[in-house]
C-alpha cells in the first residue's frame, strides 16, 4: 500500500473510519469522503499520517456532483489507485409493512450511488490500465432473511453489477473485490431505516457481539492486498457456515432463513 492513493466513502464512522486508519498506517495516501465534514476532519487527524490524508466531502445521493468530486479526488494526489465503496444505510422492516419509498431510497444510496461513482472514476482507471474497486456488500448480498428485503436487494444487485464489471475490465489490469461483511461493531443498526423511513435508533444485540471495526479493517486490507475476488469479513460464526451452506446446500439455508430475524 506504500504511496497508493485510496479513496474511501463513508469514512466518517464505522468500517470506513477504521479503513482510513488501517490504510494510512500501511503507508497509503487516503481520500476521506462522507457528508459530515467535521467528522472527516476528526478522522484525518487520527490517521497515522494526517499530512497524507485529504478530506473530500461527498453526498452519495447527489450523483450529479460525482464527476466534479472525482476530478477533485484525482487532483488531490495526481491519481486514484483504489476506490473503496463503503457508504450506505441498512434497513429493518417486513415486506408487507415497508413503504415503497424506503425501497427506492435504499437502492439509490446502496446501489445506484456505487454504480454512478464507479462510472465517474472508471475512465481514469482505463486510461492508466490500473485500478482497484473494493465494494463493501454484506452477507445479505448472498442470503435473504426477514426484515431486510430492501437492504438485501441492493446488496444482491451490487454482486451482479461488479461481477460483470470484473469480467469486462480484468484484461485491462483493473481489479474488483466484493466484500461480504457479517456483524461488525458499528452504528449501522441505529441508523437503519424502518418501514416508514425513520431511523431505528437502537442498538442490535448481534452487531454489539460482532467483529470490532478495526479487526474488520485489517481483514479488508489483507483481502485488497491479495487481490481477492470476494471475501467474507467477520467472525468464524454461523454467518460463515450459512455462506458455505448457501453455496453447496441452498435448500438448507432457505429452510433456516425464517429463524434469522435480526436481534
Amino acid at each position: 500500500m506504500k504511496n497508493k492513493v485510496v479513496w474511501i466513502t463513508g469514512a466518517s464512522s464505522g468500517i470506513g473510519e477504521a479503513l482510513a486508519y488501517a490504510f494510512s498506517a500501511a503507508g497509503a495516501r487516503v481520500l476521506l469522503s462522507a457528508r459530515r465534514t467535521e467528522e472527516l476532519e476528526r478522522v484525518k487527524k487520527q490517521c497515522a499520517y494526517p499530512d497524507q490524508a485529504r478530506v473530500l466531502p461527498l453526498d452519495l445521493l447527489d450523483m450529479p456532483s460525482f464527476e466534479e468530486r472525482t476530478k477533485e479526488a484525482i487532483g488531490a494526489f495526481g491519481q486514484v489507485d483504489i476506490m473503496i465503496h463503503n457508504g450506505g444505510v441498512s434497513q429493518r422492516g417486513l415486506v408487507a409493512d415497508t413503504e415503497l419509498a424506503v425501497h427506492r431510497q435504499l437502492m439509490e444510496l446502496d446501489y445506484f450511488s456505487y454504480v454512478a461513482l464507479t462510472k465517474a472514476l472508471l475512465p481514469h482507471f482505463l486510461a492508466r490500465k490500473s485500478g482497484h474497486f473494493v465494494v463493501v456488500s454484506s452477507v445479505m448480498g448472498k442470503i435473504g432473511t426477514p426484515m431486510r428485503s430492501a437492504y438485501a436487494a441492493a446488496k444482491h444487485a451490487l454482486h451482479g453489477f461488479f461481477d460483470c464489471l470484473r469480467a469486462e475490465v480484468s484484461p485491462m489490469n483493473i481489479r474488483v473485490t466484493v466484500l461480504t461483511p457479517g456483524y461488525i461493531q458499528t452504528n449501522i443498526a441505529q441508523n437503519a431505516l424502518t418501514k416508514d423511513g425513520s431511523k431505528m435508533a437502537r442498538a442490535s444485540e448481534n452487531i454489539e457481539k460482532g467483529l470490532p471495526a478495526d479487526r474488520a479493517a485489517a481483514k479488508i486490507l489483507r483481502a485488497v492486498e491479495r487481490g481477492r475476488f470476494e471475501a467474507y469479513i467477520g467472525k468464524r460464526s454461523m454467518e460463515m457456515v450459512a455462506l458455505w451452506l448457501n453455496r453447496w446446500m441452498p435448500g438448507v439455508v432457505m429452510r433456516m432463513a425464517p429463524k434469522f430475524a435480526p436481534k
